[in-house]
């Protein structure tokens, strides 16, 4: 697609701000006006309209397509949105570990074993850890009180924990990425900690690290999201 406007600009809006092209009101995919609660991510969605060249590249768009994820389909239905991220903590990759006798056992155990500590003493949770493939149900108690912190969460929240959740298989990973002191790239290496320690087994190639690259770019654009639009 060609590039069809001039100008970008950030105006306030009834209930919040939005992106303007040529003084026109940016909507979203389902046509309803794309307005977010803070001027920094409206500002941040802004420079991504802004930087595009003479072809417009669709892939730029990560802050856009999750406010439009979240306006368009996340606010219309919040229980929907959260059942879908319930999934990713009955099965959270911090809770399934090789077996003891293989040798990746020990890292997981080093790594993500004070992450799954910290969630559980932040969030109030109490998580089974697993040894093997075979899956086994969390505790029914843990498992109310995801759902009444994902209810807790707003409709923005709950479009960045979309894509920080489904991009690490892990919603502890998810909402720890959404707290003001997270280490973001230790949160990211830690949920592919598997991959790592496979490409220092065997090495891996270049199409394998560009897609890791990308996805970990995703990870990030879905925490500066949040961030934003907590202002």
């Amino acid at each position: 697609m060609k590039r069809f406007y001039k100008t970008v600009s950030v105006e306030a809006a009834e209930g919040g701000f939005g992106v303007r092209l040529d003084g026109r009101a940016v909507k979203t995919v389902g046509g309803r006006p794309q307005v977010v609660p803070g001027e920094a991510l409206a500002r941040a969605m802004a420079a991504e309209w802004d930087g595009q060249g003479e072809e417009i590249d669709t892939k730029v768009f990560l802050l856009r397509d999750m406010a439009d994820y979240a306006l368009d389909v996340v606010a219309s239905d919040p229980a929907e949105a959260m059942r879908a991220l319930v999934p990713y903590a009955e099965t959270d990759t911090l809770c399934y570990r090789a077996d003891p006798d293989e040798a990746v056992w020990q890292r997981q155990q080093t790594v993500w074993e004070p992450i799954l500590k910290d969630a559980e003493a932040r969030y109030g949770l109490r998580f089974e850890r697993v040894s093997g493939i075979i899956a086994r149900p969390q505790p029914a108690e843990t498992m109310a009180r995801v759902e009444d912190l994902l209810a807790a969460k707003d409709a923005f929240a709950l479009a960045a924990l979309r894509n920080l959740a489904g991009l690490a298989a892990s919603l502890v990973t998810g909402l720890l990425a959404l707290e003001e002191d997270a280490d973001l790239a230790a949160l990211w290496d830690a949920a592919h900690l598997e991959e790592i320690w496979q490409a220092e087994l065997w090495g891996s190639d270049e199409e394998a690290e560009l897609r890791q690259k990308n996805r970990r770019a995703a990870f990030m654009a879905a925490a500066q999201f949040a961030r934003l639009a907590r202002g």
